[in-house]
């Protein structure tokens, strides 16, 4: 029904025109939202909506600029990137924040000896139990599809050293589950301690990818497929049970799984001095066939920044400090765009024929850049077992008359 002045105001909307209006907007805003009515607040909070509406946010790459300027940054497209709140009590040195693990919306820091899970957007945090020994590694943070429970995948090793055992624990409790190994190839106490030390070794280097309700990790050091009958480790979530599975058959160095688009994808250097990236896709899940996609070559990529650079000269388009002369991650920002770190410390973006498009340049004077291989995708779900109205750090209250999430 319209006003009095004869114009249709929102709340003269029908509810079910409301909710398809408010589940399409962006996180910030369903937060400021809240502020306006108790009626949106209320159709907002429902489990249902903040399921649906995280459900509906493209994810995006994290890049790491060791705390200078910045530290965790979010790279949505060329132009915007987003420092990720300092969601951690006391850490006003953002170098001290190290991200170990992202799911769905949910981040797992470190700072010092402690960890916690975090959610940014809605800017809660919760301190996060480990398994009571000496040394813990962090190997998977992953949904548990059927039951809807968070979980955290640990490698702990004992006192000594001597010893690793492998723990889940299902954030909102308190205490880790100690779980066997459960492995066709694994027969004996000696051969599950080899896969857990490959499992700590491989997680250390980068994170798994999710495909399909399993944890992947490529066996960082295998140079070709192994004796266990392939090189990529997977865990079934569902099951708690772990498999070998085979990787391209094609020799390359440095081999990375990454998610391309929801597509299980492996990169890999075609030289040991990583001149150039081929990338491959899993094209059969079930009978492991990969198909080769694109090269991206180091020649094509300085040749088309070296043009970049002349072309932009007027406009003062800052160019890269040094040549490119290695190339040494990627990770998906888009479907016709990649990052690719290199020389160790820069990132750049390109397009899938190894075109230079531009530098990623998270603040003035930034030195170092890593990308972090885990990715963000927005959500505004409270952290599991801790509730949407959870109380922040004094610290880290927003100021009064500042909406929501702002």
């Amino acid at each position: 029904m319209p006003g009095r002045r004869g114009v249709t105001l929102l709340e003269d909307l029908p509810d079910d025109i409301m909710d398809k209006i408010l589940i399409r907007l962006p996180s910030k805003d369903v937060g400021r939202c809240r502020t306006v009515s108790a009626s949106w607040r209320s159709a907002t909070s429902t489990p249902a909506f903040v399921l649906e509406h995280r459900r509906r946010q493209p994810s995006f790459p994290i890049v790491d600029g060791q705390g200078r300027p910045a530290s965790l940054v979010v790279v949505r497209d060329a132009n915007v990137h987003e420092q990720l709140w300092p969601f951690l009590p006391g850490s006003e040195h953002r170098l001290q924040n190290s991200l170990r693990g992202a799911c769905d919306g949910f981040l797992i820091v470190s700072r010092g000896n402690q960890l916690y899970i975090c959610n940014p957007v809605i800017r809660t945090c919760a301190l996060l139990p480990e398994p009571q020994r000496q040394y813990n590694t962090i190997a998977g943070f992953y949904c548990h599809h059927s039951t809807g429970e968070y979980r955290v995948l640990w490698v702990s090793q004992s006192h000594d050293s001597s010893t690793s055992s492998l723990y889940v624990l299902t954030v909102g409790s308190d205490k880790p589950r100690h779980i066997r190994v459960r492995m066709p190839t694994v027969s004996s106490p000696s051969a599950e301690q080899k896969l857990l030390n490959k499992l700590r070794f491989s997680s250390d280097c980068s994170p798994p990818v999710h495909h399909r309700g399993s944890l992947h990790w490529r066996h960082c050091g295998a140079s070709g497929i192994m004796g266990g009958g392939g090189d990529i480790i997977v865990f079934d979530a569902e099951a708690e049970s772990f498999r070998w599975m085979r990787g391209p058959t094609q020799p390359c160095h440095c081999r990375k799984l990454f998610d391309m688009e929801g597509t299980l994808a492996l990169w890999g250097g075609s030289t040991t001095r990583s001149t150039s990236m081929d990338v491959w896709v899993m094209q059969d899940y079930e009978a492991e066939i990969w198909a080769f996609k694109y090269r991206i070559d180091l020649s094509t990529v300085e040749a088309s920044r070296q043009l970049y650079s002349t072309s932009f000269v007027k406009k003062r388009i800052r160019s890269l400090d040094s040549t490119v002369r290695l190339l040494n991650d990627i990770a998906v920002l888009n479907k016709c765009e990649l990052l690719i770190m290199f020389n160790k410390k820069h990132v750049l973006r390109c397009d899938v024929d190894g075109k230079f498009l531009g530098v990623v340049n998270i603040g003035k004077s930034h030195y170092c850049m890593l990308l972090t291989q885990h990715r963000l995708q927005e959500s505004i779900v409270p952290i599991p077992g801790h509730g949407m109205m959870q109380e922040k750090p004094r610290s880290l209250r927003s100021p009064q008359g500042m909406s929501e999430w702002s």
